[in-house]
């Protein structure tokens, strides 16, 4: 199942209509409107922007963003499926959107992550971390886990919202570890925070950058990254694979979409654009300072990654019992 899907999203990704390079030549000759299925703020808004300053400059016309909060990025989604695919409106695709919407969603989702769009090339993917507040007796994430098994279904671990990146990354680590732990959903990453703080909530298994100041002062103790290798911004804190779960790898990833059916060479432009941009430690110097990983990878790369994600967390979703809210 798993490589028939793989095959059917790269398909998709060939099978792009072809064009001249005279006409990709052309491209573009007006603004570009690059979507963000969330409200301002976030790792979303720093990449996005991040992104279109530099390809601004780079392709001569201005790459706009427009924030389209709504529905768990569900409508941002199908705004930009009905968007004429002539590379001028793109969407800033996320694990939310592409890999966990459609496990959660299923018939009611009002887009097909496969058939609606063209990947182009992944951006950026920005670590998770599992951290507790420094009144739980644990160090180290073995010691967490013992913890956790010693009271189950007595330690509570906070998130943005139920079908969340960070509620669905500790699910997946519950899988693993075997343990209890319950999940308190909040309306956004800062009422969580502020509980977690408090120490109302133990844990969170949450992005970096909205919890990085809280690390650094003190106020949160960091116990495993969720990457596959260790951190730049945190280099002491070990990786969960590291801390006895080979393979265990999750980070929210976000990666560049244009509607299905925009012509082959603006999509291949576009993504050496972007490759270009993630090789630019200037211009994409605020999306490291947060602890994201730049990508730059191919649209048959990117389709192949988006293929594998959907795999993890729709076993994860249906494991988990995860529903919309």
């Amino acid at each position: 199942m798993r490589i028939m899907l793989q095959a059917l999203i790269i398909a998709c990704v060939v099978a792009l209509p072809a064009t001249s390079s005279a006409q990709a030549d052309k491209w573009p000759v007006k603004p570009i409107r690059l979507v963000v299925p969330f409200a301002p703020g976030g790792s979303s808004e720093i990449i996005a922007r991040s992104l279109a300053a530099r390809l601004s400059t780079s392709l001569g016309q201005q790459v706009y963003v427009e924030n389209k909060p709504g529905g768990a990025g569900n409508v941002a989604m199908e705004d930009v499926k009905r968007a004429p695919a002539d590379g001028y409106t793109l969407i800033l695709g996320h694990v939310g959107t592409l890999a966990v919407n459609p496990a959660m969603f299923g018939t009611a989702l009002p887009y097909d992550p496969v058939k609606d769009f063209t990947p182009v090339s992944m951006v950026a993917s920005v670590p998770n971390v599992i951290a507790v507040n420094p009144d739980v007796p644990a160090r180290t994430l073995a010691e967490f886990v013992k913890l956790a098994k010693a009271q189950p279904g007595k330690l509570n671990y906070g998130s943005a919202g139920n079908g969340s990146a960070g509620h669905l990354a500790m699910e997946y680590f519950k899988m693993q570890a075997k343990v209890d732990i319950v999940h308190v959903p909040y309306k956004g990453t800062g009422p969580m925070l502020t509980d977690l703080l408090g120490g109302l909530t133990q844990a969170t298994f949450n992005g970096v950058p909205p919890i990085a100041g809280q690390i650094k002062a003190g106020k949160l103790r960091p116990l495993a990254v969720g990457t596959a290798h260790r951190i730049a911004t945190m280099p002491d804190v070990p990786t969960i694979a590291e801390s006895g779960y080979p393979g265990f790898e999750t980070s929210q990833w976000y990666g560049i979409l244009a509607p299905a059916g925009t012509p082959r060479a603006i999509v291949d432009r576009l993504q050496r654009e972007i490759a270009a941009a993630t090789k630019d430690a200037a211009a994409m110097q605020r999306v490291t300072e947060d602890g994201g990983i730049l990508v730059g990878n191919t649209p048959a790369e990117f389709a192949a990654f988006i293929a594998g994600e959907q795999k993890k967390w729709g076993t994860v979703i249906r494991t988990a019992g995860v529903k919309p809210e």
